[in-house]
């Protein structure tokens, strides 16, 4: 396999319309599917359940994330089975730090979002209303056989937000099942009571965006919520066995004062308790926010710090180059567990995923040695036969 970051793979894989379980709307259009969660309103409109916007369409409109929509009379996914591309990356680039560290991950994303955040860094994927984006086909079975002709462990539903292609996620979750592939959600979490159970029953991981800790921001800057965030957060803790990390990205002046992160570390410790990941990452002027300076390290320094005071376990700092604060550390003894430069693992001190120094255990899940994928990123072409 090529370890080029400019190198690309090609994998063939004959097409199997078949494997598509959701009714066809459109026989001619393999890419749209039944939706589920919605009902019928009172005044004719449709509304659809799968997140909190609860978006009330005739016939015919698209719901703000764009890729649901209302067709014969129903709430239809149009993008089953279409992704904006294929690429294989480290694991920790998700960012995960404590599911099988230094493995491959087949990554793919479609187009839309239910959230509108001026600072979104996908945004040519995210905000996209351009069909054209959507440039490659796989159908569920096609990813996970693929994820394993790659030697891939997990495939990650990343890049827009997998909670619009509920369906699709599933179905590719369930695929993966059957080839020993795990499903990595990287999410917003910003979805309805009912969603959240389907969807994480399939996903053995997922990142989190815990974008801030106030309702101003969420409602200001993203046009969401936080507290149906916290109930997700809550729900997958406690409720399912899909291990968990967080992410939160600080902006200058937005989210990062001390009192905010405080009060953000209190109440994960208080409500998922200590051994849950967070990742403080650096934010660059993107999208509708460009007059945003980026942040500055101290910024993110003093974030794991208070994260650390208030008793989680790992805090990691993400997009700035840090060997200490991208590492893991034994919350007991201090040992260095798991050694990163980047994406890149340089130590590995874990016995049966215990510190190989005072063999207290280190949260997460973890082989017997370090995956060795290191930082390059692959693209994939998928090619129907």
């Amino acid at each position: 396999m090529a370890s080029s970051t400019r190198a690309s793979t090609a994998i063939n894989i004959r097409y199997n319309y078949s494997m598509n379980t959701n009714i066809d709307i459109n026989s001619n259009d393999p890419s749209i599917v039944a939706g589920r969660y919605w009902h019928y309103l009172d005044d004719g409109r449709i509304q659809c359940d799968l997140c909190p916007r609860a978006c009330k369409l005739k016939e015919g409109q698209r719901a703000l994330c764009f890729v649901r929509a209302r067709q014969n009379n129903q709430i239809v996914l149009t993008t089953y089975g279409r992704s904006s591309g294929f690429c294989v990356d480290p694991i920790e680039k998700k960012p995960l730090n404590h599911f099988y560290p230094g493995t491959p991950i087949l990554s793919f994303g479609t187009a839309g979002c239910n959230l509108a955040c001026k600072f979104c860094q996908n945004w040519d994927m995210s905000k996209s209303r351009q069909m054209d984006t959507l440039a490659d086909r796989a159908l569920p079975q096609t990813l996970a056989q693929a994820a394993k002709k790659l030697g891939c462990s997990s495939i990650a539903y990343t890049y827009n937000d997998p909670v619009i292609f509920l369906e699709y996620a599933v179905d590719t979750a369930k695929a993966c099942q059957q080839l020993g592939i795990y499903s990595v959600a990287v999410t917003a979490a910003y979805m309805t009571d009912q969603a959240r159970e389907e969807f994480f029953q399939y996903m053995d991981a997922a990142n989190v965006d815990l974008k801030a800790f106030s309702e101003k921001f969420y409602w200001k800057i993203t046009g969401g919520h936080l507290q149906e965030v916290l109930e997700t957060l809550i729900y997958i803790k406690h409720h399912t066995n899909t291990w968990l990390e967080l992410t939160t990205l600080l902006i200058p002046d937005e989210n990062d004062s001390e009192q905010e992160l405080h009060a953000m570390t209190q109440w994960i410790v208080e409500h998922l308790g200590v051994d849950v990941p967070i990742h403080f990452t650096a934010f660059h002027p993107d999208w509708k926010m460009l007059d945003k300076t980026r942040t500055p390290a101290s910024t993110l320094y003093k974030a794991r710090e208070i994260a650390l005071k208030n008793g989680i376990r790992y805090a990691y700092t993400g997009n700035i180059s840090d060997v200490h604060t991208g590492s893991t550390y034994c919350h007991h003894c201090g040992q260095l567990l798991i050694g990163r430069a980047g994406y890149t693992i340089t130590a590995w001190n874990l016995t049966n995923g215990h510190c190989s120094a005072c063999h207290t255990a280190c949260a997460g899940h973890f082989a017997d040695k370090a995956g060795h994928w290191g930082s390059r990123r692959l693209p994939v072409r998928l090619q129907q036969q």
